[in-house]
């Protein structure tokens, strides 16, 4: 065996013993949920990861002590309205920054994604105060419309994405007599599939995991979400871990459901976009 074979083989074995362990250092946390929400409340707390009998009624009492089902609805409601608002306004938006000659676009564009450097604390207060001047706070109007209307981040995936199309699609299309919109809606957008699974899995994700706005604007439970729910349940019964851990447990779960239908689709998104390396 040569010794650069020999480098090749050691050079593979620690690249592989570093991914190992940064995957364990990533889904333990989520074994440990796993294992506590099968646990007693008096195993909870001790360090092993198999519980010795497991509690499945621990699920079953999530449903008696939050209304489940309620927030489930309203936080798809939240999700899956935000989630088309946003792929329709970025993927419009980035069609027009990729596509449509105007003055200052390149201006324009720049001071647009500058805005990712704005933390979003900084924003929240400015939107809290229009949406109790519109009288919307305590509203599903307050958590579906300040995110509607796409962000920066992905208007500028739908523009990489449009960017790498090739021209002579538009140009058969005018040739053909179709109109900007049609060049947009007909032609450009079904060949930008991958990207608008990209934008919309990462949509949804952020939409089901905030919490920060809903615990700002949502004060019924009838209209509260998951994540606002979940938080609500560990200051009524902080001292029922297993049942919180089960709870977080069916939280994750439609998200891990999304990613699973969506996983081709997303990393090819990805890899198409200029986002993979």
């Amino acid at each position: 065996m040569s010794q650069v074979t020999r480098h090749s083989i050691v050079r593979g074995l620690v690249l592989y013993l570093a991914l190992i362990a940064v995957a364990w250092c990533a889904l333990f946390p989520i074994l440990w949920a796993v294992s506590g929400s099968l646990k007693s409340e008096g195993e909870v707390s001790q360090p092993t990861l198999f519980p010795s009998h497991p509690q499945w009624s621990n699920y079953a009492e999530v449903f008696v002590l939050m209304p489940f089902w309620r927030m489930f609805f309203n936080t798809v409601l939240y999700a899956g309205c935000i989630t088309a608002g946003q792929v329709f306004f970025c993927s419009l938006a980035g069609y027009a920054f990729a596509r449509l000659p105007f003055r200052g676009r390149e201006i324009v564009f720049v001071l647009y994604l500058g805005t990712l450097m704005v933390p979003l604390t900084v924003t929240v207060i400015p939107q809290f105060i229009l949406m109790r001047v519109a009288g919307w706070t305590d509203t599903p109007w307050a958590m579906i419309v300040p995110g509607l209307f796409g962000t920066a981040f992905g208007t500028y995936l739908m523009r990489q994405f449009f960017r790498t199309l090739p021209d002579e699609l538009e140009e058969a299309a005018i040739l053909d007599g179709c109109s900007p919109w049609q060049v947009y809606w007909r032609i450009l957008l079904p060949h930008a599939k991958p990207a608008v699974m990209v934008l919309a899995v990462l949509t949804w994700v952020n939409v089901w995991n905030d919490f920060l706005w809903p615990l700002l604007m949502l004060q019924r439970k009838s209209i509260a979400t998951l994540t606002l729910g979940l938080v609500r349940m560990q200051g009524e019964y902080v001292s029922r871990w297993p049942v919180l851990m089960a709870a977080s447990m069916l939280i994750l779960l439609p998200l891990v459901i999304v990613y699973a239908v969506a996983q081709r689709a997303f990393v090819r998104g990805i890899a198409m976009s200029g986002f993979g390396g």
